[in-house]
């Protein structure tokens, strides 16, 4: 059992002002950076197999990462029975179950999704083309501020999808049960909820505004009638309960149907209460509140496997929460310097394993991922691993330091793998591979000429969130001029899609879109130079188990749906 340090939940730190010194710790130095050191768990891996080769009597195996190697051979020796048809999922979730450890070429093929869904590829009869479902939200070219969505999130099943606004508000839509007549058309998503999850708030100590801004919503698995999420905005973490009502108590002996209370002196008999049918009536109501232990502007949830406990992550700490206990957390990682002059990175992002419970990562705005185990130490400020791509001389300039910022980090399903979006590109990594990602896709290279301009209207400081599709076999992240791209792990195939209301037909399909940069531009071609990049796609999320997946441009939400020809 660990004693882990309780964390001061009135820090009451002395230092202002992070967002000016992490823009600052982002700018590249004067001067060239000092050369690649080589870091210390580069030379470990042998070494530690040596080691904990010593002192074992006959028959123990060896320790590898503190799984005796006989354990590793039985898993891959039973790996082969699984069923390769298919996709297994977990009963309780729905969530496709963890992967064996063993190197595989090709994902296994998704029931509904035999290829990459692109419009026209192929031209088989069973090939599956994206095409338009709904579109929420206003058309008016007058885009309200509190109206921008901020996040977008599935439930474990798919059936509920919860939107957040820079207004502070939460709204959840629901999928309607797919209609007989037509077997190949699922529900549409309908508003279920809308509730006001923040307020916007003062620190009068530090005479700071809060936004009320949803930051983050993460969906706890369902366990009762009941569902239950956690919604965040930069300083303050609340758990929400959603809950039907769709009878009310009648006869109360001491009260009248209006909710006056009666004289008890005027009760003559005495009834027995009874239920009465009413019509359906969501209710969402706030059953925890974490506040008080983020100095600064929390920028990550994530609900651990075990259901219990869940992270939140700020520029420069990691706290660990139980979800029964509001007043005190347990710091886990803190990344500050004594002087804070001496910031050269801020935490970014952070995820829970989906299958380990003592297992986390987090990235940084140096392009690093860090992979934590809980059970080593009580501070998790040394990592188990670190990830991170050497840096090709030949493409260093102004720009590098702020593009490698990791935007996003995400696992798989299955837990093997660990996919990143920095502003570029997209890239797999293999955890058991920590030299360099497994896969690379490049999101939008031909901006590349352009990160001048980037940089002075700031977009080059977006930050691009991807998602994985239900079986880890495609991956998909936004871009500018409301594109979006999805790109085929098994077919290394990609293609670029665009949400607008111009192709917001029901069951029009999408077609792919192109982008010259350069030379004669074909028909239907888009240039580089006519990009709008006040159009732009960051949160999508894709539905865990089947083809559906929503986009959030500025205030309107796209969902589309796959189609069979």
């Amino acid at each position: 059992v660990c004693r882990w340090p309780l964390l001061d939940l009135c820090p009451g730190d002395r230092h202002q002002g992070l967002r000016l010194a992490t823009a600052a710790s982002l700018l590249p130095p004067a001067t060239p950076p000092p050369a690649l050191r080589l870091l210390p768990w580069a030379l470990g891996s042998d070494q530690n197999i040596n080691d904990n080769r010593k002192g074992k009597k006959k028959g123990e195996g060896i320790q590898i990462e503190g799984q005796p190697m006989t354990v590793v051979m039985m898993m891959m020796v039973l790996s082969p029975l699984r069923s390769s048809g298919s996709v297994m999922r977990d009963k309780g979730t729905g969530r496709p179950e963890s992967a064996p450890l063993r190197p595989r070429a090709r994902q296994p093929p998704h029931p509904r999704s035999e290829s990459l869904a692109m419009a026209g590829a192929g031209g088989g009869c069973n090939d599956v083309q994206w095409c338009f479902s709904q579109v929420k939200g206003a058309i008016d070219d007058d885009v309200a501020e509190a109206d921008i969505i901020s996040t977008v999130e599935f439930n474990h099943s798919g059936e509920l999808l919860a939107t957040g606004d820079k207004g502070g508000r939460v709204v959840i839509f629901q999928q309607e049960p797919e209609s007989k007549n037509q077997p190949q058309c699922r529900g549409e998503y309908n508003v279920y909820s809308t509730f006001q999850s923040h307020e916007p708030e003062f620190d009068y100590l530090k005479s700071l505004e809060i936004e009320e801004k949803i930051n983050k919503i993460r969906w706890l698995p369902q366990k009762n009638a009941a569902q239950f999420l956690l919604s965040t905005n930069d300083k303050t973490i609340k758990l929400w309960k959603i809950s039907e009502r769709d009878k009310r108590p009648e006869g109360y002996n001491l009260k009248e149907e209006d909710g006056r209370y009666r004289d008890p002196n005027t009760v003559t008999t005495l009834r027995v209460p009874v239920f009465r049918p009413m019509d359906l009536m969501v209710e969402a109501s706030p059953r925890r509140v974490f506040a008080n232990a983020h100095t600064y502007h929390i920028n990550s949830i994530s609900v651990n496997s075990d259901c219990e406990t869940y992270l939140s992550a700020d520029d420069l700490r990691i706290n660990l929460w139980n979800l029964e206990i509001t007043d005190r957390s347990f710091n886990i990682v803190d990344i500050k310097p004594t002087n804070m002059e001496e910031l050269t990175e801020v935490i970014t992002a952070a995820e829970f394993h989906p299958n380990q419970c003592n297992t986390f990562v987090y990235s940084s705005s140096k392009g690093t991922i860090r992979l934590c185990d809980m059970r080593a130490s009580a501070l998790c400020d040394q990592h188990s691993k670190m990830f991170e791509e050497p840096e090709d001389p030949n493409n260093r300039s102004f720009f590098s330091e702020i593009i490698s910022s990791i935007s996003d980090v995400k696992f798989s399903h299955s837990g093997r793998y660990m996919m990143t979006r920095d502003y570029l590109s997209v890239k797999i990594w293999d955890l058991n591979m920590e030299t360099r990602p497994v896969e690379t896709y490049q999101v939008h290279e031909y901006l590349r000429s352009k990160l001048c301009s980037l940089y002075e209207n700031d977009c080059i400081f977006d930050k691009f969130e991807c998602c994985w599709n239900g079986n880890d076999s495609v991956v998909m992240t936004g871009s500018y001029n409301n594109f979006f791209r999805m790109f085929d792990r098994g077919y290394r195939q990609d293609v670029t899609l665009e949400a607008s209301r111009e192709n917001s037909k029901p069951r029009s399909v999408l077609k792919p879109r192109k982008v010259c940069t350069g030379g004669k531009r074909k028909k239907d071609e888009i240039s580089v130079d006519s990009l709008d990049f006040n159009k732009k796609i960051l949160h999508t999320a894709w539905h865990p188990l089947d083809n559906i997946i929503a986009v959030a441009t500025t205030n309107n939400l796209y969902i589309f749906q796959d189609k069979l020809n």
